[in-house]
């Protein structure tokens, strides 16, 4: 089993940053990618980022530009830098790390943590 813990989120004016971290333990060698998906009031939980093991970006056309996903080489901790923040941006981010334990595909998603922009 992998654990996940968001930190990071709180809230900020249209315009400004926030640094999310998403603390990963357990199975961590396991884990092949790992990405940040949001889920505003109302709506389904969406991909934000994603990041693999060889180091592979990708984002959500909402983020391009603005979000910055990275990680540590040891899948210890992942981040994502978020500039220039709207309030469409509000939402809970949450963590998510795929891998494989006993060759059998795995998923784990952390709790979430709440980013709030305001206008």
């Amino acid at each position: 089993q992998v654990q996940l813990v968001e930190s990071g989120g709180g809230l900020v004016q249209a315009g400004g940053s926030l640094r999310l971290s998403c603390a990963a333990s357990g199975a961590i060698y396991s884990i092949t990618s790992m990405g940040w998906y949001r889920q505003a009031p109302g709506k389904q939980r969406e991909l934000v980022a994603q990041i693999t093991e060889g180091g592979t970006t990708n984002y959500a056309d909402s983020g391009k530009g603005r979000f910055t996903i990275s990680r540590d080489d040891a899948w210890k901790t992942m981040y994502l830098q978020m500039n220039s923040l709207q309030p469409e941006d509000t939402a809970v981010y949450y963590c998510k790390a795929d891998g494989r334990i006993l060759s059998t595909p795995q998923t784990f998603w952390g709790r979430g943590t709440q980013v709030t922009v305001s206008s």
